[in-house]
């Protein structure tokens, strides 16, 4: 989210009512973690809930934290500048969910207890395997942060009509303090009632503007594609594969990689996986991702429609001078929706979606913040100790989220100005290429050993983080992060075509290294807890870690 000039003319009435719309927002979602925050002795409390939330709730929950401010503006521009490329990424989203639902939801809950390091731990007790997969976390969702936190400010300094950068970095830290304070304070329930909030706001609003728009052309599906394809300048291509890498030396190979990346990275994000253990048994996690995969099929739907309309209505060249990589056109194609003039019902309807992606950028950077703080707490801190005093747990915890945030915020400060979106491939490559494999080898592979899990976890970010930097997100086009430089080497937009098989590669070279006996001794072992893993026979009472202390009731 750059600049949102092609907005100005918004009238001034909208700005005083958008204040009081974000500052209510922000005390009550405030008031809602400090009522529904975790006694100080209720560490299950904290780092899950209690398991307390329904299905409903609980998907909800899911779907707010994986429907990010990268997919309301990231994926809404997408669409709106490169039409059907977009409309198969938001569709990838969608499909990156239900691949978790029916492959991974399940024995996830039923290995872990609090953190992704538990669900490693279950099977590899040791604290390399927990201190590794704590690394990973962080390494994983810390860009994604610095992109809404960056994003959350620059938004709010907009509909504030605040212009200076001073004004604005002044927004991302007090933003950022925000968020910090809703992980400390609510822990997992509490975050989790404000992603509830915020995606009945995100969908509600939304839906709304979505019927508009079609109204606005009369339902006419034909004529809606038709004029967006005529506005985009591109044509009948508007409405076709291939527009958006049609620059790149491989185009389909591009947008498989993409995809692919989408598709295994997406959903298994350390703030997304957490959320499994929240339920309290495995018929409550396939009704709650039943919920989840539902309201994100909805919201592709609403921004699909959104996105094409503010093509529509505005323009591909506008929506491309307000920001080149049109992380403004979900909000110009809400903006546009009501014509020149507008009325005080139409100004409400705007700062409601306003609004909602206000609150998704807080809720989501919260989710993330809660996230890398539960497993540099759980995994680094508590596992040093034999039996950690639950409420010295609960207070490292809280710190932890001081300590993820904090550097947080000053490298969003930092980077505000510069092109974001290799933060956000980074952290979906970092998802696809070590979680991924790591996870599916640890719950389904029986000879999996640990020297294979980390090397799993190493080698799949080492990976990415190598060949990142040579994409042309990076540099070597207008958009890139560093558009003055050209040091584009990688021929691909994303690493994931070559980072994700090396991840289950060095997954299976690190088994095969550790030797028969190794291999075997991880087979037993597997087998011992097989049926509690895949099919909770047991209630996820093993492991070195798991079992080192109960919660008091």
């Amino acid at each position: 989210m750059t600049s949102m000039s092609a907005m100005a003319g918004f009238r001034d009435s909208s700005q005083t009512m958008s204040l009081v719309a974000f500052t209510t927002v922000a005390t009550l979602t405030l008031l809602l973690c400090v009522l529904t925050g975790p006694d100080r002795d209720g560490l299950d409390e904290f780092y899950t809930g209690y398991g307390s939330l329904s299905p409903l709730r609980n998907g909800l929950a899911i779907a707010g934290d994986y429907i990010s401010a990268a997919s309301v503006l990231g994926t809404g521009g997408v669409i709106a500048l490169y039409g059907y490329d977009g409309m198969v990424l938001a569709l990838s989203t969608a499909l990156s969910l239900m691949l978790l639902m029916f492959l991974l939801a399940e024995p996830l809950r039923n290995a872990g207890r609090f953190t992704m390091g538990d669900a490693f731990a279950r099977r590899m007790p040791g604290r390399s395997v927990r201190m590794v997969a704590c690394a990973v976390t962080v390494t994983a969702l810390m860009p994604l942060m610095l992109v809404q936190l960056a994003g959350a400010g620059q938004l709010l300094a907009f509909i504030l009509g605040f212009s200076s950068e001073s004004l604005q970095t002044g927004c991302i830290i007090g933003l950022g303090a925000l968020m910090i304070s809703y992980a400390a304070i609510g822990g997992m329930k509490g975050t989790a009632l404000i992603q509830i909030l915020k995606i009945v706001m995100l969908i509600g609003s939304g839906a709304v503007i979505a019927v508009l728009v079609l109204q606005r052309f009369h339902w006419d599906l034909g004529l809606f594609f038709d004029t967006a394809a005529r506005r985009s300048g591109a044509g009948t291509a508007f409405l076709h594969s291939g527009l958006q890498f049609a620059g790149g030396p491989s185009p389909r190979l591009d947008m498989i990689s993409s995809q692919l990346t989408v598709v295994l990275g997406g959903a298994c994000l350390p703030h997304i996986t957490m959320r499994m253990y929240t339920a309290s048994s495995a018929r409550q996690v396939r009704r709650s991702m039943s919920w989840a995969v539902s309201s994100v099929a909805l919201f592709v739907v609403i921004v699909t429609v959104v996105g094409f309309g503010a093509t529509a209505l505005v323009g591909r060249a506008a929506i491309a001078r307000a920001d080149p990589q049109g992380n403004t056109a979900y909000l110009l194609g809400s903006r546009a929706v009501f014509g020149a003039d507008v009325s005080t019902a139409e100004t409400l309807l705007f700062t409601a979606v306003t609004t909602a992606v206000f609150l998704t950028l807080l809720a989501s950077v919260a989710g993330m913040i809660l996230a890398c703080a539960n497993s540099l707490a759980h995994d680094v801190f508590a596992a040093r100790v034999e039996e950690m005093p639950v409420r010295r747990e609960m207070t490292l915890a809280r710190y932890s989220a001081l300590a993820v945030g904090v550097p947080a915020i000053v490298l969003a400060t930092l980077i505000q100005h510069r092109g974001l979106q290799p933060l956000v491939t980074l952290s979906f490559c970092l998802g696809a290429s070590a979680i991924a494999p790591a996870l599916v080898y640890s719950l389904f592979w029986r000879r999996y050993t640990r020297t294979g899990l980390l090397s799993t976890l190493i080698g799949g970010t080492l990976g990415v983080l190598l060949l990142m930097p040579g994409t042309n997100l990076v540099s070597g086009s207008p958009a890139a992060a560093f558009p003055g430089a050209d040091f584009n080497w990688f021929p691909f937009t994303t690493t994931g075509l070559v980072t994700i098989p090396l991840g289950f590669a060095c997954g299976w070279l690190g088994t095969v290294a550790s030797g028969r006996q190794k291999e075997e001794e991880q087979r037993r072992r597997y087998e011992a807890m097989e049926g509690s893993i895949l099919a909770g026979a047991v209630r996820r009472g093993e492991g070195a870690q798991n079992d080192r202390r109960k919660s008091p009731a």
